[in-house]
């Protein structure tokens, strides 16, 4: 909660069998498409993943893949090569050698301390040649005994499991991470006032309106407007309305609150996918200050999106990963 409203939102879904973002198996090759240069990939338990970029790779070769973003119904979930281990301070990247440290961190004697930190703790990690790491943004105020503690911790994980990767049969190795340890990961930047694990402040706080209301299409907008979100079986369809005021200053108005509104909604929902946004009449002219206001809102939005453009008939597209599971599909269950 920012400010006395619902920001972001995990949720620990029901078990229904299909793989989950974040998890690292062991697979096994099981057969190439043609066209794309992918593959399917068996995971163990019946379960199969799809890897965009196979070459290299022949049926029945064993290494390790990580979900990529979460499956639509009928579909194998995405799968990388590329693993990330990720904890609260760090992030470790068996493929991407290097020690990379947050930008926002730009105290240089912190970040020289943080380097000799990194060397001291990851000369006894066993992690392979050619891993590297990442230092997150929090670092910059954390206790350094914190920070080489997870560090540690970390890399001996990933270590333990890059040296099982050779194994006979594919398996689940690591397990996706629950929501209050998503939470305890990324929400971090700002650190926040405070952390509450009873029932009690969800009805203080108005969070169960929160999301009751998140179950309809619509969401209102300062002043008078207003936009549609809902989800089809193709896309994610966004209409904004200036409410009744069609004056050239409403709308626009409109416009730019649904253009900065939008990462919010389509991450609280879990909506991903190709999104349309179908905004209130706009003259091509401001076209360019809408879209200004839209990369500003997904700046701060943790969920990868590309603004694809416009269309002939004036609708705005967006790629987003498919990183969480809709709240339409969750909610009922």
């Amino acid at each position: 909660m920012i400010d006395g409203r619902l920001d972001d939102l995990y949720i620990d879904a029901p078990d229904d069998g299909r793989p989950q973002p974040g998890a690292i198996y062991r697979a096994k090759m099981l057969r190439p498409i043609k066209g794309l240069h992918g593959a399917t990939v068996d995971l163990g338990d019946g379960q199969t993943g799809f890897l965009r970029e196979a070459r290299g790779l022949a049926p029945g070769d064993s290494f390790l893949v990580q979900i990529n973003s979460h499956s639509e119904d009928g579909k194998a979930p995405p799968v990388t090569r590329r693993l990330l281990f990720k904890s609260r301070h760090v992030i470790v990247t068996p493929d991407a050698p290097g020690i990379n440290i947050a930008r926002r961190i730009r105290d240089d004697d912190r970040r020289d301390t943080l380097l000799e930190l990194v060397h001291d703790v990851l000369g006894d990690a066993g992690l392979p040649d050619g891993a590297g790491v990442i230092l997150r943004s929090v670092c910059d105020a954390a206790p350094e005994d914190q920070i080489a503690e997870d560090l540690a911790d970390t890399a001996a994980l990933a270590a333990n499991v890059l040296a099982d990767a050779e194994g006979d049969a594919p398996e689940l190795l690591v397990a996706a991470p629950e929501a209050e340890l998503r939470a305890w990961q990324d929400w971090v930047d700002p650190a926040p006032d405070s952390v509450e694990r009873d029932d009690a402040p969800f009805e203080r706080l108005g969070i169960w309106d929160a999301l009751a209301a998140l179950q309809s299409p619509r969401a209102d907008l300062p002043g008078q407007g207003w936009m549609a979100v809902e989800p089809t079986s193709a896309l994610v369809a966004v209409d904004v309305n200036s409410g009744g005021d069609f004056s050239p200053a409403a709308t626009l108005k409109a416009n730019l609150a649904a253009a900065a509104e939008l990462p919010r909604q389509l991450r609280l929902r879990g909506l991903g996918g190709q999104v349309v946004v179908d905004f209130a009449p706009l003259g091509k002219k401001d076209r360019k200050q809408v879209e200004q206001a839209l990369r500003r809102a997904l700046k701060s939005d943790p969920v990868e999106t590309s603004l694809i453009g416009w269309t002939p008939m004036g609708h705005l597209e967006l790629q987003r990963k498919r990183e969480r599971q809709p709240l339409s599909e969750l909610w009922p269950r």
